[in-house]
């Protein structure tokens, strides 16, 4: 998609919408997820995904779990109750948000 830059300010809520929705999901399923869901208009890239996963744990809202897959580690992310308290104000700031925008750039969204 070229206007990604809209989303850059919603990868935390993306994150943790999902993995409210799915229990707990590695890096690449999320990026996959994203697409899947957007239908291609939003690619998550590892660049963007990685340090947003790093600052949520680091923030006490995700904790990993390393599993061995075949010869392979892989990390999987779950929301902490803390986390799950989180998902919940960021998503009524992406719906505020959202009503804000409809208005502005739609008149018949306009509220009084």
């Amino acid at each position: 998609m070229s206007n990604s830059n809209l989303y850059k300010g919603s990868i935390t809520t993306i994150i943790l919408k999902l993995l409210n929705e799915n229990d707990k999901m590695y890096g690449y399923e999320i990026t996959q997820k994203v697409k899947e869901l957007t239908k291609g208009d939003l690619k998550i890239t590892e660049g963007a995904l990685y340090p947003s996963l790093h600052k949520l744990e680091a923030d006490g809202f995700l904790e990993v779990e390393v599993i061995k897959i075949g010869n392979r580690l892989r990390k999987y992310y779950k929301l902490t109750e803390q986390g799950t308290k989180e998902t919940v104000n960021k998503l009524a700031e992406l719906e505020s948000y959202i009503k804000n925008m409809r208005a502005l750039v739609n008149p018949k969204f306009r509220f009084e």
